[in-house]
């Protein structure tokens, strides 16, 4: 809060959320985004206070980017949309590179799991039908 203020951020366009940034569900950052609007910037004081996950920063960036919103990181001065930076562009591509190998890495994990699980001869899912106690 205080590095935000220092940033001479009014008090009043500080949104924050007490939950984990890891939920999906913020209902600040659910305001600010649909309160913010061509030609506003969301300022930060660190990237992981506005998402935790490469896949949900690279969401928020695209979402951010399709409103015509900038982004800048008060502690990452290399994450900064404020100006035509190629070096920002650069970073936020490299996310966007290390997101989408993140999602494929789940999906072949996910993949090999359940591939693991099918030879074993072990039912996938919840038991079907009541079973013999009830």
């Amino acid at each position: 809060m205080d590095a935000l203020l220092k940033e001479g951020i009014p008090q009043k366009n500080i949104y924050t959320d007490i939950v984990s940034n890891t939920k999906e569900v913020r209902k600040s950052l659910s305001k600010l985004l649909k309160y913010v609007s061509d030609g506003d910037t969301i300022v930060v004081w660190k990237r992981d206070r506005l998402a935790r996950s490469l896949i949900q920063f690279t969401n928020l960036m695209t979402k951010l980017k399709g409103k015509g919103v900038r982004f800048r990181s008060i502690t990452e001065p290399f994450i900064d949309t404020t100006e035509k930076s190629s070096h920002s562009e650069f970073i936020i591509n490299i996310f966007a590179g290390l997101a989408q190998l993140e999602r494929d890495i789940i999906i072949e994990r996910t993949k090999a799991g359940l591939e693991s699980v099918r030879r074993w001869e072990k039912i996938l899912g919840a038991p079907k039908g009541i079973s013999k106690k009830n």
